[in-house]
Parts: C-alpha cells; structure tokens; sequence
C-alpha cells in the first residue's frame, strides 16, 4: 500500500467516523429543540440559543406537531 493511499483511507476513514457523530449531535439538538418548544418556551427565544433560524425552529415544531402559538395582544 503507497503512502497516498493509506492516507487517504485513514482521512476517509476519520470524516466517516466525524459525520457520524456530528449526525448524532444533529439529532440531539434537534431533540432539545422540540422538548424546549414542547415545554412552552417561545419559538424565537429557543432559535436564539439554538444553532438554527427561526424559520427551521418553526418547520420543527409543526413536524413535532406543536400548535403555532397564539399572539399575544397587548391591549
């Protein structure tokens, strides 16, 4: 086997591994994110502290099938 090529299949081999673990670390922030909405917290503060947009945030709570939340009218 040349030097390349065990160079290659290693750093192959090392980006699987990374994906894999960065595909789980997605999900458990997905997870948090719907638990956090499931739990009452606003949509716009858990994108705030999240990674993603709030538009996402949304699209993830009604996929979770979480209600839109009402606005709320100062009067």
């Amino acid at each position: 086997m040349s030097e390349h090529e065990a160079a290659v299949k290693s750093t192959g081999q090392r980006l699987r591994r990374a994906e894999k673990t960065a595909d789980t670390a997605r999900d458990q922030h997905i997870a948090a994110v719907i638990a956090a909405l499931k739990d009452g917290e606003r949509p716009t503060d858990v994108a705030e502290w999240s990674r993603f947009t709030a538009t996402y945030v949304r699209d993830l709570a009604r996929d979770a099938g979480i209600p839109p939340a009402s606005r709320r009218r100062d009067l």
